[in-house]
């Protein structure tokens, strides 16, 4: 019987599943989204998660060799580049380092999965000019960012997944409520959204790879 395909989530805190304290999460509990994915693919698929909280892309890419090249996956989701745009790193720095570890993944015959960055929300920021002109400049790089990505798998052919179109308000372009509980990290509920689009992607990928 033959081993499963390995895929490795690959990423900053989105990737190890922070979240924030609420009364359903008191302690704050990690949930990655990989553990869900792994209940909706179940064993067609062995899934590790590697994600390190705080992490730039600079710090990913030094660490991919270790932690993803090194394992032989068939399959790698990369998302990164909100903790670069929280330390106003320019989008093409942060695509860079990106495109870096997409084709590494490339280079060793598997394929990368890349993952847009979702969307940041700020309470309150509609009441005042300066708030909206923060947030405006904030969503406005996360836009240029997520283009970049979404060129570059369009370029290679590559499937990805917009986690910033699944979560974010149609309206406002902020990162719904009912994903994120502090304007960054995804709750439960975004956490298992964020696995059932992965899935989505996935499982055509997979079909392929029996055939």
């Amino acid at each position: 019987m033959s081993r499963s395909p390995l895929m490795i989530c690959f990423g900053d805190s989105l990737t190890a599943g922070f979240q924030s304290p609420t009364r359903e999460n008191p302690t704050g509990r990690e949930t990655p989204y990989g553990q869900f994915l792994q209940l909706y693919l179940d064993d067609a698929v062995e899934i590790r998660v590697s994600g390190v909280c705080g992490e730039l892309t600079g710090e990913m890419v030094a660490r991919f060799g270790r932690d993803v090249l090194d394992h032989k996956p068939k399959y790698v989701t990369i998302l990164g580049g909100t903790n670069d745009l929280g330390w106003q790193a320019s989008p093409q720095d942060i695509i860079h380092n990106l495109i870096t570890m997409y084709e590494q993944v490339l280079g060793m015959g598997s394929l990368p999965i890349p993952v847009t960055v979702p969307s940041i929300r700020v309470e309150g920021a509609a009441e005042s000019r300066e708030g909206q002109a923060w947030v405006a400049e904030h969503l406005a790089r996360r836009s240029q960012l997520n283009r970049l990505i979404r060129e570059y798998a369009d370029l290679k052919r590559l499937a990805y997944v917009d986690l910033f179109a699944a979560t974010a308000e149609l309206e406002s372009g902020q990162l719904a409520v009912n994903y994120s509980n502090d304007g960054i990290h995804l709750t439960t509920a975004g956490y298992r959204l964020f696995a059932e689009r992965v899935a989505l992607v996935l499982q055509p990928l997979l079909e392929q790879g029996r055939r």
